[in-house]
């Protein structure tokens, strides 16, 4: 039995499609559509630009602990005289002294120290060790307490324990342990994945996600009924409710192809301007996925919201305008406190925790990651600074207890706030008399 033509179940038959198809024809032949489409492409660039420049310039490494300083010109650095148990400040006591003689090193080769290299042990907390690998607390003059200054059985380490419940970390190093990372790799790779969470969290899901469908879709019903057009539509055997719905599905056909080349393209340069042994970053693809997925979820809810707005009133846009501030208050929000639960009232601090899911599978490690640019890392280097930018943009996400769970339910509460707007939108719809 054929259904019913006014169904809202049925699948899409040549009339939906007809609908479809003319509201992305009409998009395609205005002028204002490739402006704001432009204009996107244009804010993003400049921010790209940017990202290209600092990374072709490359991170100079600097000497945060003073070990590859030679204060009493002997032409041994400090880290040196240190590992051999010499006195840095005194030009009579160094290691070329000793039998054998030792041979003085680069002083370059102290100016970058090692990174974290640690296991997992405890029950209530998480204790990590990292070692003393370039020697300089081993080979200190001093006594066992003060090589075991945090007290854990364990000489020239690093003792970071992180409790389980609160997720706090406590650093407690011994002497002469500083773990400092290469700056250069280091900041080279914070910087990175700064970029990449930054420009997709507040470029795409924000601004594009947001300013497309303020400006394509607040209209999408309010002017065809202003215009008088909106009778031929409604003339054929159709519901509103499907009138409403094939005008977002025709105005999603423009904006989500928009997006996706967009965030290929972002993905493709940065994969191979990013930091990396390889000639691409493959990894990073998994993060431009979640953005990309993220930012088509925002425009589906916010076309929606926007939609709805237009129908409710004609100057529709002034009543979305204040709803944006709005959200790019939450955006700012969830950078600092993603768990906080005002996020739960806003379309962005779902959409974001795709991307911060997304983040947390491809880039496991960021915790340590980050500690170790936060603690050891100079006050004013390069070092900081990077780890600092990537602290802010970088949040785990606040709900579930993995990225792939936390995805999933950002998805579906993002899918229900979509079809609820319909919903809505399709209510007041039928409720307008068109002019």
């Amino acid at each position: 039995m054929e259904a019913k033509p006014n169904s809202i179940y049925r699948a899409l038959d040549r009339k939906a499609a007809a609908i479809t198809e003319f509201t992305m024809r009409q998009y395609r032949t205005k002028a204002s559509t490739w402006v704001v489409l432009g204009v996107g492409l244009v804010a993003i660039s400049l921010v790209m630009l940017i990202y290209i420049d600092v990374m072709a310039s490359g991170f100079e490494s600097i000497d945060n602990d003073g070990d590859s300083l030679d204060p009493d010109s002997d032409g041994y650095p400090t880290g040196q005289e240190l590992k051999w148990g010499t006195d840095p400040y005194m030009d009579n006591s160094h290691p070329g002294l000793l039998t054998p003689p030792i041979e003085p090193e680069p002083a370059s080769n102290y100016i970058d120290e090692d990174g974290f290299d640690y296991s997992i042990t405890g029950t209530s907390t998480r204790q990590t060790t990292g070692f003393d690998d370039d020697g300089d607390c081993y080979n200190y003059d001093g006594t066992s307490s003060r090589k075991d200054r945090n007290q854990n059985g364990v000489e020239c380490d690093v003792l970071l324990i992180q409790d389980r419940y609160s997720g706090r970390w406590d650093v407690n190093a011994d002497l002469n342990v500083d773990e400092d990372p290469d700056d250069a790799a280091y900041a080279a790779e914070a910087t990175h994945m700064a970029f990449v969470l930054g420009i997709g969290k507040m470029g795409f899901v924000l601004l594009l996600g947001m300013f497309l469908p303020l400006f394509l879709a607040t209209g999408l019903i309010r002017d065809e009924m202003s215009a008088g057009t909106m009778h031929f539509m409604l003339a054929k055997p159709i519901a509103r409710t499907e009138v409403f719905l094939y005008r977002i599905l025709g105005y999603l056909g423009i904006v989500w192809p928009y997006y996706i080349a967009l965030g290929i393209l972002f993905a493709l340069l940065s994969g191979f301007m990013g930091p990396g042994d390889g000639l691409f970053r493959f990894a990073d693809l998994g993060v431009w996925l979640g953005i990309i997925f993220a930012t088509m979820m925002a425009s589906f809810v916010y076309g929606m919201l926007f939609c709805t707005m237009g129908v409710m009133w004609r100057y529709g846009i002034v009543l979305a305008i204040p709803f944006a501030a709005w959200e790019l208050g939450m955006c700012l929000v969830s950078m600092g406190a993603p768990d906080a639960s005002i996020l739960r009232f806003s379309v962005i601090g779902w959409a974001l925790m795709i991307v911060d899911a997304a983040a947390m599978m491809v880039w496991p490690n960021m915790d340590m990651f980050l500690l170790q640019g936060t603690t050891f890392g100079d006050d004013l280097g390069p070092i900081r600074a990077s780890a600092l930018a990537l602290d802010f943009f970088y949040s785990e996400p606040g709900v579930g207890s993995s990225g792939l769970i936390s995805s999933v339910f950002a998805t579906v509460v993002l899918l229900v706030q979509g079809a609820l707007l319909w919903f809505i939108g399709g209510a007041i719809f039928k409720g307008k008399e068109i002019e």
